[in-house]
């Protein structure tokens, strides 16, 4: 990962992963510092895009690194371009999929779009948003069911006519599906079309994906070419490990860091990232100068979770986090902001394991034996070691703070 490239600014080059094209430093089509240089000297902006398809409810810190880039770009005083893929989101992306996904219906993906928007900073203060909402110029969001919705047959029919099966299956997902036997519907290979075409209905300058995107970014240059538009560049950015340090984080392995996660949570389990992924995280997430930190990884793994921690609910309450999370971790809890769970739902009296899984600490109840197996469970500092211990009722627990691993807090009431 290059930490800079000559000629492009250190705000641009940092954390990216590949630019294409990257040919002629004097041609604005082929070099992205002269289309910069070019841009600044007629007084336009550039339309950077970035597309997201709604199809979950929560975007994590894995997702945040290409909104950091984009809100990058804003800062700068280009125009973020933020297309919501209301209807591509209805095929949804088969990049990284090894069979056909169930497709949304729009009720579904209009849901999930708005929780997009609240989680990425609107009618929030611009100074604690991953983007800017605020200042006039800065940011179109846009839905592709706008031109898209409206494609009748011979559009569609010509769009796939730039095209070629020899292309789509030089993708690596459907490559490999075909070689396998796996099935490939054929609305699958519209996709990489229509978010290509987005490309060319918003003109843009730029566009971000992660670097498994390749494919679908590159098909937007094309047909920006075949509808004769200026072409735009490809900026990709890596994919971000999970807190297990292995694979890419991803709700569906619990290894993630949400956005709306309390400070204290987002803290906590920031703090325990390994050392082999501290600097990408410092990188990707923060500002901060690698250079200037020390080398000692857990002074690193503390500067990364306070600054990525600050920049999403501010530097007291990321200060606050680190002191209760110190404090807790220890083994006390006096004046601890942590985050609470209900006792309200809990049939009493009640298991160790039924507890933990009732409450939202563990994911089921074979999870928290588990859990409670392998030492990670303490009740106010105290260790959980049998998985049917049992408590009578709310008022005995009431208070109390239940813990799981050194990154999960809870403080139990009975409201």
């Amino acid at each position: 990962m290059s930490e800079s490239t000559p000629s492009l600014p250190q705000w641009l080059a940092r954390g990216m992963a590949d630019l294409f094209p990257d040919g002629s430093a004097d041609d604005a089509d082929q070099a992205l510092a002269a289309r910069l240089a070019e841009a600044e000297r007629v007084g336009r902006p550039l339309r950077v895009k970035l597309g997201i398809d709604p199809t979950g409810s929560d975007i994590h810190l894995g997702h945040s690194i290409l909104f950091r880039k984009l809100r990058a770009f804003q800062d700068a005083g280009h125009t973020a371009v933020l297309i919501i893929g209301d209807f591509t989101a209805r095929i949804g992306d088969p990049t990284g999929k090894s069979a056909t996904r169930v497709q949304l219906t729009k009720d579904d993906v209009a849901a999930n779009a708005s929780t997009y928007l609240r989680q990425l900073g609107q009618d929030q203060p611009k100074q604690t948003a991953l983007l800017d909402f605020e200042t006039p110029g800065r940011l179109e969001v846009r839905y592709n069911s706008e031109w898209l919705e409206g494609m009748d047959l011979p559009a569609v029919i010509g769009l796939l006519g730039t095209g070629t099966v020899g292309q789509m299956l030089a993708k690596d997902d459907f490559s490999k599906r075909y070689a396998s036997g796996t099935p490939i519907a054929l609305h699958e290979f519209l996709y990489p079309l229509l978010q290509g075409y987005d490309s060319v209905a918003v003109n843009a300058d730029v566009e971000l994906g992660g670097t498994d995107q390749k494919f679908n970014v590159a098909m937007g240059r094309d047909l920006q070419r075949h509808f004769g538009t200026a072409t735009q560049f490809g900026l990709l950015l890596p994919i971000l490990v999970g807190l297990d340090g292995v694979q890419k984080m991803s709700k569906s392995l619990g290894n993630t860091v949400g956005l709306e996660d309390d400070p204290l949570s987002m803290y906590s389990k920031l703090e325990k990232v390994g050392d082999g992924a501290i600097n990408d995280y410092l990188t990707l997430l923060t500002d901060l100068d690698l250079k200037s930190l020390p080398d000692n990884p857990r002074d690193k793994q503390k500067a990364m979770a306070l600054a990525v921690t600050a920049s999403r609910h501010g530097m007291a309450a990321a200060q606050k986090a680190q002191a209760d999370a110190a404090t807790l971790v220890g083994g006390g809890d006096a004046g601890a902001d942590v985050p609470e769970a209900s006792l309200a739902t809990v049939n009493f009296p009640a298991k160790a394991f039924y507890l933990l899984s009732a409450v939202g600490v563990c994911a089921s109840s074979s999870d928290a034996r588990r859990q409670i197996k392998g030492g990670a469970v303490r009740l106010d500092g105290e260790k959980i070691t049998d998985a049917n211990q049992e408590f009578a009722c709310a008022a005995d627990l009431a208070g109390k703070v239940i813990q799981l691993g050194k990154k999960t807090f809870r403080r139990l009431t009975t409201s």
